[in-house]
């Protein structure tokens, strides 16, 4: 009888197995669980509750925006009481190069001064025509270094209609017009912008910061300048700082210490104009503001943000951040020497002022 093996014994074990493997019965047809009926959103979750901030920070934000306001609104006022003038010359003129080019001139126009605040300046009465200018300086801004040089007044140079003279009665003969066609004729640079501050506006700007710091090297007595102060740093009201920048015949070098001096005033009132206190301090902050655009003169092309940018980059430039020049002369006679004065200003109309190198001294003379 044939051996037959019989599989009914495992037979559970197999129904087992293909128990488990058979798919599981579909659920019945039930609606989902927690879903609106159709037709309707489902409701949202309730937010979390909201985290008040404490009432004081609401305040300081309320603060902060209202000071920031107060700092833009201010010097936009301000700027409403500049005087505009169009000095833009007639005729063929430089074309436009890289960066901005900015004339700065400080007349010795005794314009708004009373006779007694005249006498008080030492600055006398006018003389008739346009007044001459004590400060001139071109400030280039662009991608290199800021670049300040300082025209020594009694330049000798070529004012169109009038042969050669002082560059300084360009000024009286024509005003701002010939002043600057005289100097885009002269160093090939395009004048991109005017700034011209008079006597009242130094003396305004200077006792609204409280005074400046002046470090003469030697005592000066100058009647012309109403200047009488002794040497060393010393504390200056807005009437020394205009002499102390006006006073030449003190020095021997004359007209070249004078624009050095010059530099000296203007780079110390930026440093107290740039202070936190003047931020700080809204009355300074209004005072400064207000004294310094109400005694400036511009272009007529010169608007707010240019002249900020103006004073913002001047600043910067007499204190270390640029370069501060006068314009290359061969001796103190205040001759130019053209050939270096020519790579100068062909340095600063090309933008590149970084390598104006030993071009740049503070007398104009080359270094020794």
């Amino acid at each position: 009888m044939a051996d037959q093996r019989s599989d009914a014994p495992y037979d559970w074990l197999y129904a087992d197995q293909k128990s488990r493997s058979a798919a599981p019965a579909p659920p019945p047809d039930l609606p989902p669980p927690n879903l609106p009926p159709p037709g309707r959103r489902a409701p949202k979750p309730p937010r979390p509750p909201r985290r008040r901030r404490p009432p004081w920070v609401r305040i300081a934000l309320l603060v902060l925006v209202a000071w920031l306001i107060f700092l833009v609104a201010v010097p936009l006022w301000a700027y409403q009481t500049t005087s505009r003038i169009d000095a833009a010359p007639e005729g063929e003129r430089p074309g436009d190069s890289p960066g901005t080019t900015y004339l700065l001139v400080g007349s010795d126009s005794r314009r708004g001064l009373s006779e007694a605040e005249q006498q008080q300046l030492s600055t006398g009465p006018d003389e008739g025509g346009e007044g001459r200018t004590d400060t001139i300086m071109l400030m280039h801004v662009g991608s290199g270094p800021t670049t300040l040089v300082s025209i020594p007044r009694d330049s000798m140079v070529p004012v169109p209609g009038y042969g050669t003279v002082k560059i300084n009665a360009a000024y009286a003969y024509g005003g701002p017009k010939l002043l600057v066609e005289t100097l885009e004729s002269t160093t090939g640079l395009r004048i991109d912008a005017y700034v011209e501050v008079g006597f009242g506006g130094l003396v305004k700007v200077v006792d609204a910061v409280g005074g400046i710091e002046i470090c003469p090297e030697a005592p000066i007595q100058d009647v012309d300048a109403g200047l009488d102060i002794q040497a060393g740093c010393q504390e200056a009201d807005g009437v020394t700082a205009l002499g102390y920048s006006r006073s030449r015949h003190s020095y021997q070098t004359q007209d070249i210490q004078r624009v050095q001096s010059q530099r000296e005033v203007l780079g110390a009132i930026a440093s107290e104009v740039k202070s936190p206190w003047t931020i700080l301090n809204p009355f300074r902050y209004v005072s400064v503001s207000k004294g310094a655009a109400s005694s400036v003169v511009v272009g007529e092309d010169v608007g707010p943000v240019q002249l900020a940018r103006f004073a913002l980059s001047f600043g910067s430039a007499v204190n270390g951040d640029g370069l501060n020049c006068t314009v290359p002369i061969r001796d103190f006679s205040v001759r130019w020497d053209s050939e270096r004065a020519l790579q100068l200003f062909s340095l600063i109309e090309a933008d590149k002022t970084g390598d104006i190198g030993e071009l740049c001294t503070a007398d104009g003379l080359p270094p020794s």
